[in-house]
């Protein structure tokens, strides 16, 4: 599976731009604000129905416009596949696969596995457990529809729920049978969700540990550990014994929303004792651990998004790199920089066909 090309009209800085690209290596090279990621980004737009550094669609369409439109064709098993995806102030962001539109966007993800690398991925150890379970989610929903469809359901029950508790709150009353109505509904999606989210882990963690050690060259030990409320007692129970508290907070405290990924080195977190480096590492093992995850669930070999990391990375991490684009496991990569002559030297390393956009 590959991308063929590319049309963007009004999105973000680009008026109306079409790239035609190589099926290997694609490079875009340039000044940084010339808008090297937000090809990236509509790429990941195409796979994920939104952006990746702005999820905020209406936010996308470039200043002073109303709408934006990208376009890609994709080769899905030697057959063009046009996905369309377009957003207009004031209505809603419609999908379309081959002229038909999508009547749920979550129908739409899986159909084209995609993986990023970022600087922004630092998120994924600085910021808060929401992020680090939004990276687990997108890894298992490439693959498992069914996942998907379980999590939209919790969230929009808890989301029910917690109007309740705020409503019960505000009018001085309380209704222990439609509080129990919720609480069925969450347990039976959040049990469902936090068993594959185990599975998940089992299966992730050799892998990522498998790539870390490659790029580290075995230097250091890490962990990766998934940690769920629900681990400390039936779901049903824990619902039961936090509804006072619930209520005076006003909201769920309890359930999968509140799961968390616990990344250590040599056994202490990562986040406070691992340095600069040894983060990069980590979280580039990471992402190299998805893509062979989604690779081996998907049956389809994930496009690769670069994003501007040689510029991030020491010479000796981007060369390990470098040795894992050659590998046959690999297939289409998107890669941004700011130098033109480092990238063309990097790229000719792999002996692969490459084609280089030099933007202004």
């Amino acid at each position: 599976m590959y991308l063929k090309k590319i049309n963007l009209v009004n999105y973000k800085n680009f008026d109306a731009t079409t790239f035609e690209f190589n099926v290997k290596i694609n490079c875009f090279v340039g000044n940084n604000g010339v808008g090297k990621t937000n090809v990236l980004d509509a790429i990941y737009h195409l796979a994920f129905t939104k952006g990746y550094f702005n999820s905020v669609a209406i936010q996308n369409i470039q200043h002073h416009k109303e709408f934006f439109v990208i376009e890609g064709v994709f080769d899905i098993k030697e057959k063009d596949e046009l996905i369309n995806c377009s957003v207009k102030k004031g209505q809603k962001k419609v999908v379309k696969r081959n002229g038909k539109e999508y009547e749920k966007l979550s129908e739409h993800i899986g159909l084209i596995p995609v993986v990023i690398i970022s600087p922004n991925d630092t998120n994924l150890i600085t910021e808060g457990s929401e992020v680090r379970r939004k990276f687990m989610d997108s890894v298992i929903a490439q693959s498992d529809k069914a996942y998907l469809q379980d999590l939209i359901s919790y969230n929009k029950v808890l989301t029910q729920r917690n109007s309740l508790l705020k409503y019960f709150a505000v009018n001085h009353t309380f209704d222990a049978l439609n509080i129990d109505i919720y609480n069925k509904q969450l347990i039976n999606f959040g049990v469902k969700i936090h068993h594959k989210r185990t599975m998940f882990t089992k299966e992730f963690i050799p892998i990522f540990e498998k790539r870390h050690q490659h790029i580290s060259n075995a230097n250091e030990k890490v962990r990766f550990l998934y940690k769920s409320p629900l681990e400390k007692g039936n779901f049903e129970e824990l619902l039961h014994k936090s509804l006072e508290k619930d209520r005076v907070l006003q909201y769920t405290s309890v359930g999968v929303h509140r799961d968390d990924l616990l990344y250590t080195i040599e056994g202490y977190p990562i986040k406070k004792f691992g340095s600069q480096g040894q983060q990069k590492t980590y979280l580039i093992a990471l992402k190299l651990a998805e893509f062979d995850f989604v690779k081996s669930q998907s049956n389809k070999t994930p496009i690769l998004l670069l994003d501007d990391i040689f510029d991030k990375l020491d010479e000796e991490r981007v060369s390990k790199i470098i040795d894992l684009v050659n590998e046959d496991g690999f297939g289409q990569i998107f890669i941004t920089d700011t130098h033109v002559e480092r990238t063309e030297n990097i790229i000719k390393k792999t002996k692969q066909s490459y084609k280089i956009f030099e933007l202004e």
